[in-house]
């Protein structure tokens, strides 16, 4: 399943869900999640998935992956098509 990579804006909660909306922007585009997660460097933080406290609206298939990096937390947003 492809996984095209995008960025979001949050928009806030929804009950216990915080909502997400695309940019519009897009980034690129794997044929499978699990290729984004072969091309990190071996020594970035451990990935977790959080696609189940989040809402993005307009879209059907996601999945959001955050990693810690300091004291932020990073998230990936991926649309899967």
């Amino acid at each position: 399943m492809p996984a095209t990579e995008i960025v979001v804006t949050s928009l806030g909660m929804v009950g216990e869900k915080e909502l997400l909306v695309p940019t519009g922007q897009q980034g690129k585009t794997f044929a499978h999640l699990q290729d984004w997660m072969d091309g990190r460097s071996p020594g970035k933080s451990a990935l977790k998935d959080i696609s189940n406290t989040v809402l993005i609206k307009g879209i059907k298939q996601w999945t959001v992956l955050e990693e810690k990096a300091g004291a932020k937390k990073i998230r990936t947003v991926f649309k899967i098509t």
